[in-house]
């Protein structure tokens, strides 16, 4: 092991330069569980007795074959080659299906000829068609994150990507295919740079979305610390690996202000997002925190506290994570922020976070307990006992449409070789389940209960949700590391009743990201926001979609992120319900099987 504490990679070292050292070291190593300690992997006696989804793998039948190149797990060099990228379900096309966009990789030493990103076009019949050159999307690079909006308003919705190197902006031509507006648009930056998160966020309240991008370290891939079975700079439990981040210098997030036509400014410095703590960020979420109208920015950090920027109203953010009790573990300590969901899972109508961290630290679950304070509820809601993988792409989503919010997450390991000294610690995991009993509690989904798909390993990094069959119920697409991305096609239960939310601004933003939408039902209040980023850099489905359970109608409001509410009641379930900023419930794009 090297004795600068500066080379250790970030989940080894810790906290060794603070007073805290003590209890961060007692954080390696797995933690034994008190009797009276809520344990997920068992189902308590409160937990829903009823039929629940099944997850069915699609990915082949579907058409999404392609093995998404990311980097050598036999020879990962560099802490970028680990990372992964996101993944999303959008409708570039404007047909009312969601077609899927995946973020991919490539090889430290030369560049595959199968390498890029992926765009599939939703066939409509359960089926995907790559069309990736066609659209003028094939591109290799080390991409991370994608976030989606209609930057330019002319309805139709545009991607931006961040890498190692150049992030890119690719303009929605109307017609199927992508421009490269990067430099054109004015978001090219000089020197070396990890991009990893990105929103879209209309922070001035103008009408047109300017883009945050949370940035992860400074590496330089010709000079930067590798590892070393002669001479080891790095090691975690006795294991050469890749160095990062810690050890590494952080790089600022940047602001930028669109100018409406068509291009931005950086406004870092002026918005104070410059001056910001550093940090190594990664996930980046755009939405109303702290319920006073105006869209505030959550930033997921890898050990280092995360960010929480607190919008001013006059074009400046302060930073407030550690006050708002969200940047932290409970005991205090720096965590590997990871992934983002956001979502309302004890229905008292205000919007929690889960956030994902690295093996053996549990994952978060913030409650808020009223004007964007948080409290951590992991462990009394019973998530807090699975330690055991790296994690990545999460959400708060209703899976079996009972009313009642659920929560998902992928894992998948950051070191190949980790797993033969020990196989504890695997390189490919499953993904994680737990279900909503309807008190503030979840119960782990086990052993084949939602299908056996959920309990195959993969080295996953990114995931979204969304309905890509139109038949009202969340699908699950994830990103996998050399290996096809997976698509879960969710079969739930019949008998529960649901309702999606389109939202078009008119003032707003014409994605009304940023929006707010509650839905009360059966004496319920569901919270969800609209967002350009969640999960692990990914992107869901913008159609918000509610489960109802046995309710049949229910009443809709919207905070629309120009700060005009509006109010639709005794909307019917089992269809979707497109409303436009100021004009209500209008006709929509196509929602049914073809």
């Amino acid at each position: 092991m090297t004795k600068d504490p500066l080379l250790l990679p970030h989940w080894t070292r810790r906290k060794l330069l603070s007073a805290a050292s003590v209890a961060c070291a007692s954080a390696a190593f797995p933690r034994i569980l008190s009797a009276a300690e809520p344990n997920a992997l068992e189902e308590p006696a409160t937990a829903a007795q009823k039929p629940f989804s099944t997850f069915v793998d699609v990915s082949q039948s579907a058409g999404l074959k392609a093995k998404m190149v990311y980097g050598n797990p036999a020879d990962n060099t560099f802490i970028f080659e680990v990372m992964g990228g996101g993944c999303a379900f959008f409708d570039y096309d404007n047909d009312g299906w969601m077609d899927v966009f995946v973020v991919g990789g490539t090889l430290l030493h030369g560049n595959p000829p199968d390498a890029s990103n992926r765009l599939y076009k939703n066939n409509r019949d359960g089926t995907f068609t790559d069309v990736t050159k066609q659209a003028g999307l094939w591109d290799c690079g080390w991409g991370v994150g994608v976030c989606v909006g209609d930057y330019n308003n002319d309805g139709f919705e545009d991607l931006f990507i961040t890498y190692y190197g150049q992030n890119k902006l690719y303009r929605n031509n109307g017609d199927g295919t992508f421009t490269d507006v990067t430099e054109k648009a004015g978001l090219i930056h000089e020197g070396i740079h990890f991009g990893a998160g990105c929103t879209f966020v209309d922070y001035n309240r103008v009408g047109y979305l300017d883009l945050y991008v949370s940035n992860y370290v400074e590496i330089d891939k010709e000079h930067g610390p590798k590892p070393s079975l002669e001479i080891p700079n790095c090691n975690y439990k006795g294991v050469p690996v890749n160095c990062g981040p810690l050890g590494l210098k952080s790089y600022q997030h940047f602001l930028y202000r669109n100018n409406g036509d068509g291009t931005f400014t950086d406004v870092s410095k002026e918005s104070h997002v410059a001056a910001m703590p550093g940090s190594y960020g990664m996930t980046a979420v755009g939405y109303d925190v702290d319920d006073d109208g105006w869209p505030d920015i959550f930033v997921a950090s890898d050990m280092m506290p995360s960010l929480l920027l607190l919008n001013n109203h006059d074009g400046t953010f302060r930073e407030e994570g550690m006050l708002r009790g969200i940047a932290l573990s409970p005991e205090g300590l720096e965590e590997a922020g990871m992934g983002i969901g956001i979502g309302d899972y004890d229905l008292d109508g205000r919007l929690d976070i889960l956030k994902t961290h690295f093996q053996e630290q549990a994952a978060g679950l913030y409650h808020n307990t009223g004007h964007g304070q948080f409290e951590d509820a992991a462990a009394t809601t019973g998530i807090a006992t699975e330690r055991r993988y790296v994690s990545w792409g999460a959400g708060i989503v209703d899976l079996d449409n009972d009313g009642y919010p659920d929560i998902f997450w992928v894992t998948g390991n950051v070191y190949p070789q980790l797993e033969h000294l020990h196989p504890q610690y695997p390189y490919a995991g499953p993904r994680l389940l737990y279900r909503n009993n309807g008190n503030s509690t979840f119960t782990r989904v086990l052993d084949g209960k939602a299908g056996t798909a959920l309990d195959e390993h993969h080295p996953s990094r990114g995931c979204a949700f969304g309905d890509f069959d139109n038949d009202g119920d969340l699908d699950i697409l994830i990103m996998n590391q050399n290996e096809p991305p997976t698509l879960l096609r969710n079969d739930a239960p019949k008998g529960n009743n649901w309702i999606k939310i389109r939202l078009e601004g008119t003032k707003s933003n014409r994605s009304a990201l940023g929006a707010t939408v509650l839905a009360r039902y059966n004496g319920k209040t569901q919270a969800q926001a609209l967002l350009s980023q969640t999960s692990y850099v990914s992107v869901n489905d913008p159609r918000l979609h509610f489960g109802l359970g046995g309710a049949t109608s229910a009443d809709i409001e919207v905070r629309w992120p120009s700060g005009r509410v509006e109010k639709y009641p005794a909307q019917p379930a089992n269809r979707l319900i497109t409303i436009r900023e100021g004009k209500g419930v209008v006709p929509g794009r196509p929602f049914a099987k073809a």
